[in-house]
C-alpha cells in the first residue's frame, strides 16, 4: 500500500466515522424537527383539531427532552478529559540536539515536526494528541507529566495539530544515535496523515466517546447522578462500538501511509535498529522483573534503570555469542547524548517507571527512596536477604517449632529435651533449624499440629496463600494436610540464584503434596506476608480535580508479575536464610547480576547451583543436596546468623 493510497483509506475511514457522529446528532434532532412541523402547521390552519394539539405538546416535550439529553451528551464527550500516557516531559532547554534530530527528520520526510517529546519507561515510540484543554501546561504538584527534567520549565503550550512524540527511554540509552533516527523515522512520519482535517476530527471524536465512558463509570456519585451518568456511558459505548471498526482501519491506513513515507529515510539502518528494538526491550523486561522488583519491594527504587539496562545487555553480549555483535556499537555515540542532563532524566524515568509497574509513591521519602547500582548489594540484598530470614524464624516461632540445640551443651542419653522453643532462645536462628524442620522425619512434632497458630484474627485468610482472590478455584492448587492450598502445581520462577529451573508439571494438580510441611510453613508464611503487605499499604484515595488524566488510583497500572504463591515465598525466604549463613560463616558477599538480579558471591565468584538445591529441600524434603553443598562451602547451618 502506497503513501496516497494509504492516506485515502484512512481519510475514507474518518468520514466514516464522522458519518456516525452526524446520524446521532440526525436523531437528536429528528423530535424537535417534527415538532416543528407540527407547530407551523397550527400557525397555518392545516393541521387544527384536539388531536393535533395534543400531538404538538406530546412532541415538543419530547424534543425538549431528547435535545436536552443529546446537549448533556454532547458536552460530556467534548468536556471529558482523554486518558494521556504517563510520561516524562522533555523541555526544549534539556534536549536541544533531540529537537534538532527530530525536527531534521519531518523535514526531510517532509511532515510537521512533533510539537513536544516526552520519554516514557517502555520500549516503545508513538504520537500522542495532547491538544485536549485539560492537557494544557501541568500545575506544579501535577503527576500528569513528571516536569521536565533537566530544566526548571515546563513545556510550552502546544500547537493545534501536532502531536506529541513519546519516546521508550531504554532507546535512548541502548540505541545509538542513527539506530534512533531510523526507529524514530516511522513514527516521525506519522504526523502528516495527523494533520489531515478528517482524520483529526474522527481522532478528536472517538477520543472524546471514550473519555465519557470512564467519566461515566465513576461509581463515586449520588443515586440520580450516577443514573443519568449510566445513561450517558451506554450512548457513548453505542457510538463507540459502531465507530470500532472504522476507527481500526483508520489507524491502519495511517501507519501504512506513514511506514511508506518513512522508507526513504535509513531504510538499511532501520533493519538493523528492529533488531535492538527487541534486544533492548528483553533487556529492559529482565532488568525491571529481576532487578528492580526485589528494590522495590523493600522501599527502595534504583535511580538509574537506563544505565542498568546498558550494563545488562553488554552481560548478556558477553554471555550470549548471538549477540557478540552488539557489545562493538558502544564505541558509537549513544542517543543519550542528545540529552544535556541524561541522569537526571534517567532518575526522573526511574521513579515514574517505579510508579507504573509497582505503584510507588511519586515523591521520595524516608520509606521511598533512591538507590544507586554501587550501594544495590548492600542495602537491597543484604537487606532483603536478612528480612526474610527474620519473617521465616517468625513463622517457625509461631508455629511452635523448637530452635535447634547450642551444640556445644554437653548431651547425654535420656528423654528429648522440652519442645518449648524459648528453652534454647539463647543459640538464636540458625539455618539447622530450618532444615531439620523442612525434613520429614518420625517422631518429630510438625507445623501440622498447630493448625490454629494465628489465632481467630478474622483479618487474615488462612485458606489462601497467594493472596489473589483465588480461592474458589477449582483446578487451583491442591489441599495440603490441613485443609489448605499448597499451590505446588504452579510453575516457581527462576529463582534469584543460579541458572532457570524447570518445576512444576502439568497435570499434577491432583497429585499430594511431597512435602507436607513444606505446604503448612508455606501457606502461614504467606498469611505473615500478606499482613504485613496490608499493614504497610497506604489508604486509597479518591481522585481530585488536579489529579492526573490516568488513573492515579490504580497504580500499578502495569503489574510486572502476579501475586507470588505461598512455594515462590518459601523458597525466596530459605534461600534467603542459606545466603545469611554463607556470608556470616565463610564471609560470602550480596552481589548483583544484571540479568538475575540478587545473588551471592563466594570468594568473589557467583554462586550458580544452589536453586535447585533449596527446591529440592522445599518440595521433597530431600535436604541431602543442600547439606553437601553447605560441607562443600564450609558453611556450618548449626552457627546463628544476623537478622534483619
Amino acid at each position: 500500500m502506497g503513501v496516497e493510497a494509504g492516506a485515502q483509506v484512512a481519510r475514507a475511514r474518518a468520514l466514516a466515522v464522522l458519518r456516525i457522529r452526524s446520524r446521532a446528532l440526525a436523531i437528536a434532532l429528528l423530535p424537535a424537527a417534527a415538532a416543528v412541523i407540527l407547530l407551523a402547521g397550527g400557525s397555518t390552519g392545516h393541521f387544527v383539531g384536539p388531536g393535533w394539539g395534543v400531538a404538538r405538546v406530546v412532541v415538543s416535550v419530547l424534543a425538549l427532552v431528547v435535545l436536552l439529553a443529546a446537549g448533556v451528551v454532547a458536552l460530556v464527550v467534548a468536556r471529558a478529559r482523554p486518558a494521556v500516557s504517563p510520561t516524562v516531559a522533555i523541555a526544549e532547554e534539556a534536549a536541544p540536539d533531540l529537537y534538532r534530530l527530530v525536527r531534521d527528520l519531518a523535514d526531510r520526510l517532509d511532515v510537521p515536526a512533533p510539537s513536544a517529546i516526552a520519554l516514557t519507561p517502555d520500549c516503545d515510540s508513538w504520537l500522542e494528541d495532547r491538544t485536549h484543554p485539560a492537557h494544557g501546561p501541568p500545575a506544579p504538584r501535577s503527576a500528569d507529566e513528571i516536569a521536565g527534567a533537566g530544566s526548571g520549565r515546563h513545556l510550552h503550550r502546544r500547537t493545534a495539530t501536532a502531536p506529541v512524540l513519546v519516546i521508550g527511554s531504554p532507546f535512548l540509552w541502548w540505541m545509538r544515535v542513527g539506530e534512533l533516527r531510523a526507529v524514530l523515522a516511522p513514527v516521525v512520519a506519522g504526523t502528516g496523515p495527523s494533520a489531515q482535517p478528517d482524520i483529526a476530527a474522527a481522532r478528536r471524536f472517538v477520543r472524546g466517546l471514550d473519555a465519557a465512558v470512564a467519566a461515566s463509570a465513576d461509581r463515586g456519585r449520588c443515586p440520580g447522578l450516577r443514573l443519568a451518568c449510566a445513561g450517558i456511558g451506554w450512548v457513548a459505548r453505542l457510538m463507540l462500538r459502531g465507530c470500532q471498526v472504522h476507527a481500526s482501519e483508520m489507524e491502519r491506513g495511517v501507519a501504512a501511509a506513514a511506514a511508506e513515507r518513512a522508507q526513504a529515510v535509513d531504510y538499511g539502518l532501520r533493519i538493523v535498529a528492529q533488531e535492538q528494538v527487541g534486544l533492548a526491550y528483553a533487556g529492559w523486561d529482565r532488568l525491571l522483573t529481576r532487578v528492580a522488583l526485589p528494590a522495590w519491594r523493600m522501599g527502595r527504587w534504583p535511580s538509574r534503570l537506563d544505565a542498568g539496562v546498558v550494563a545488562a545487555l553488554t552481560e548478556l553480549s558477553r554471555r550470549d555469542r548471538l549477540a557478540e555483535g552488539f557489545a562493538s556499537r558502544l564505541g558509537e555515540r549513544p542517543a543519550c547524548d542528545l540529552l544535556e542532563e541524561p541522569g537526571a532524566v534517567d532518575e526522573a524515568t526511574s521513579l515514574l517507571a517505579a510508579r507504573l509497574f509497582h505503584g510507588g509513591p511519586a515523591e521520595s521519602g524516608p520509606d521511598w527512596s533512591p538507590v544507586d547500582w554501587q550501594e544495590y548489594p548492600d542495602e537491597v540484598v543484604d537487606r532483603k536477604w536478612r528480612t526474610d530470614a527474620a519473617r521465616l524464624h517468625r513463622v517457625l516461632d509461631t508455629l511452635g517449632v523448637r530452635r535447634a540445640p547450642d551444640p556445644s551443651a554437653p548431651h547425654s542419653g535420656g528423654p528429648a529435651p522440652d519442645p518449648d522453643p524459648t528453652v534454647h532462645a539463647s543459640v538464636g536462628p540458625t539455618l539447622a533449624r530450618v532444615l531439620d524442620h523442612l525434613t520429614p522425619a518420625d517422631g518429630v512434632e510438625t507445623a501440622a499440629e498447630h493448625p490454629d497458630a494465628y489465632g481467630d484474627d478474622p483479618t487474615l485468610t488462612r485458606a489462601t496463600g497467594d493472596r489473589g482472590g483465588r480461592e474458589h478455584d477449582e483446578n487451583f492448587g491442591h489441599e495440603g494436610p490441613t485443609g489448605h492450598p499448597g499451590h505446588f502445581d504452579q510453575e516457581i520462577p527462576s529463582g534469584l540464584l543460579g541458572d532457570e529451573v524447570p518445576v512444576g508439571h502439568p497435570g499434577d494438580e491432583d497429585t499430594p503434596a511431597a512435602n507436607p510441611r513444606s505446604a503448612t510453613l508455606a501457606t502461614h508464611l504467606g498469611v505473615e506476608v500478606a499482613r504485613e503487605e496490608a499493614a504497610a499499604a497506604p489508604p486509597a484515595a479518591g481522585q481530585k480535580a488536579d489529579t492526573p488524566p490516568w488513573d492515579d488510583g490504580a497504580l500499578p497500572l502495569f503489574p510486572l508479575q502476579p501475586p507470588r504463591t505461598d512455594r515462590e515465598l518459601l523458597t525466596d525466604h530459605v534461600t534467603a536464610m542459606v545466603c545469611c549463613a554463607a556470608m556470616d560463616t565463610v564471609g560470602a558477599t550480596p552481589g548483583l547480576d544484571w540479568l538475575d538480579g540478587p545473588t551471592l558471591l563466594v570468594d568473589g565468584v557467583r554462586v550458580a547451583d544452589l536453586a535447585p538445591r533449596v527446591l529440592s529441600l522445599v518440595e521433597d524434603g530431600d535436604a541431602a543436596p543442600l547439606r553437601a553443598w553447605l560441607v562443600e562451602l564450609g558453611i556450618r547451618p548449626e552457627k546463628p546468623v544476623r537478622l534483619g
